[in-house]
């Protein structure tokens, strides 16, 4: 964005704008969002956050107003925003209507593909005055991108399952941002073309998959093993293909998920080494 906003005033086809006073006091409705703030360096502008806003450490001493699905518009109003930061596709609708009716400057993002943190790191920084640092920051998310997709152009592919939780049993397609990370590290989602984000899968049909490697939040690696431990024919299974990854760094829309993607990269390549020994 800000690369070709240059190239554009250089060529003289487009004219600076009057700039709008920058927004000093900003609530963010989800934990990716309060991150994303930071990560512009606007941090300093940040008065509100909601539940689990926990990165960086600073997050967590900010004042409350609900979580990402209930607002508090009491405290909302106490802090008196002058800019509330949605999150497009998590925040219900109605209230962020609400939050609209009651006059306050209401930014939905609706990040869709791992290119568009980039874009919104670039958006907070102009409507927060940062927008030296967020560019910084954005073009730093592009190129660690950039490079990583590049490294694993060719590759060979690697059927992979990645589990969420295991009661249900909630995995990926290939829309949701673990799912493209998945193929951005050359793997193969064996449930890529269900029509959910996050769909509700059974056993049996994991086990029909049949995948290579199963992935799943660190923290809850020895029951995901002890889970798919019954079914020793599968490939995952047999060749020591159930490995972990630090769900905190693939779970939210933020920069972080740059670190998520290399964890979950290496668990592929681990796995590639492994059938390449067989």
């Amino acid at each position: 964005m800000f690369p070709i906003r240059c190239a554009l005033l250089l060529l003289g086809l487009l004219s600076l704008p009057v700039l709008a006073q920058p927004v000093a006091r900003v609530v963010a409705l989800a934990p990716n969002l309060a991150e994303m703030v930071y990560q512009a360096g606007a941090g300093d502008t940040l008065v509100g956050v909601v539940a689990f806003s926990d990165f960086p450490e600073q997050v967590s001493s900010l004042p409350g107003v609900g979580d990402a699905f209930r607002v508090d518009f009491e405290q909302l109003a106490v802090l008196h925003p002058d800019l509330v930061l949605a999150w497009g596709g998590g925040n219900p609708e109605h209230m962020l209507q609400r939050i609209r009716d009651l006059g306050f400057r209401l930014e939905v993002l609706t990040p869709n593909k791992l290119e568009d943190i980039a874009d919104h790191l670039e958006l907070i920084g102009e409507w927060t005055g940062h927008a030296a640092e967020a560019d910084l920051a954005a073009l730093n998310f592009r190129k660690q991108l950039a490079e990583l997709r590049k490294s694993y152009l060719g590759v060979e592919s690697v059927k992979v399952f990645y589990q969420i939780s295991t009661q249900p049993l909630y995995t990926v397609n290939s829309k949701q941002f673990i799912g493209q990370i998945i193929a951005l590290c050359g793997g193969t989602n064996i449930f890529a073309d269900l029509a959910e984000m996050a769909p509700v899968v059974s056993p049996e049909s994991v086990v029909a998959a049949d995948p290579q490697l199963i992935l799943t939040g660190s923290e809850q690696l020895s029951e995901v093993i002890a889970l798919w431990s019954r079914w020793p024919q599968m490939q995952a299974v047999g060749h020591a293909g159930i490995l972990g990854v630090d769900a905190r760094l693939v779970a939210r829309a933020s920069p972080r998920l740059i670190q998520g993607a290399r964890q979950i990269c290496q668990a592929l390549d681990q796995v590639r080494q492994g059938l390449s020994g067989q």
